[in-house]
């Protein structure tokens, strides 16, 4: 049998809760299966899937309600998740990730930001807080801001015409073995379908 590991594509957002319901259960996949998990940064237009949500007419009831949903299924995990207060832009913590990734420190780094975002302790759009964690996790911070001014567009680019060729349309989403998988719920199907490609450790 190949010791080779089988790659599992997780397209996720730091400002997703669902997302940060979703990590836990994507980092125990790569123990309980001979996978590895590559976390690839997508990002989804909120105003234009929900409308114009900061916007005191809006119709909020569906966001409101998948608030709620995020909120019971973080409370049975001991994790907290307070609705921000605005729509941020997650291309700064993204460009984080990438660096991170490209330095052995995504989990650390990730971790951080989903943790800090969730409690409103984090401002995502924030030069100088997503450099402390940088340096938190052993980064160097100048090295990570001329990423942040020089390549990291396009390195993010990449990953959004990736999701593109996936047929991406919201975070997150597994692929496995070019099968998509959409939402946090949708883990135990995962974990059939790798079952079934005969990948349990």
């Amino acid at each position: 049998m190949s010791g080779e590991l089988h790659e599992v594509k997780l397209y996720f957002a730091y400002t997703s809760p669902f997302t940060y319901l979703a990590m836990q259960p994507a980092y125990d996949l790569e123990q309980s299966h001979r996978v590895r998990v590559r976390f690839i940064p997508y990002g989804v237009n909120i105003r234009k899937v929900y409308g114009p949500l900061d916007r005191a007419d809006a119709d909020r009831r569906k966001v409101r309600y998948l608030y709620i949903d995020a909120r019971r299924i973080a409370k049975e995990r001991g994790l907290i998740i307070y609705p921000p207060k605005k729509i941020f832009s997650a291309r700064l913590a993204f460009y984080g990730g990438l660096f991170a990734e490209r330095h052995g420190q995504f989990r650390n780094y990730s971790d951080r930001v989903f943790e800090r975002f969730w409690k409103q302790e984090l401002d995502v759009e924030s030069r100088g807080a997503i450099s402390a964690i940088m340096t938190e996790v052993g980064l160097d911070e100048a090295d990570f801001l001329n990423y942040a001014d020089r390549t990291a567009r396009t390195d993010l680019d990449a990953c959004f015409a990736e999701a593109d060729a996936d047929k991406v349309f919201g975070v997150p989403t597994f692929i496995v073995d070019g099968e998509p998988f959409w939402g946090e719920d949708r883990v135990t199907w995962v974990i059939r379908k790798l079952d079934q490609m005969g990948l349990r450790r």
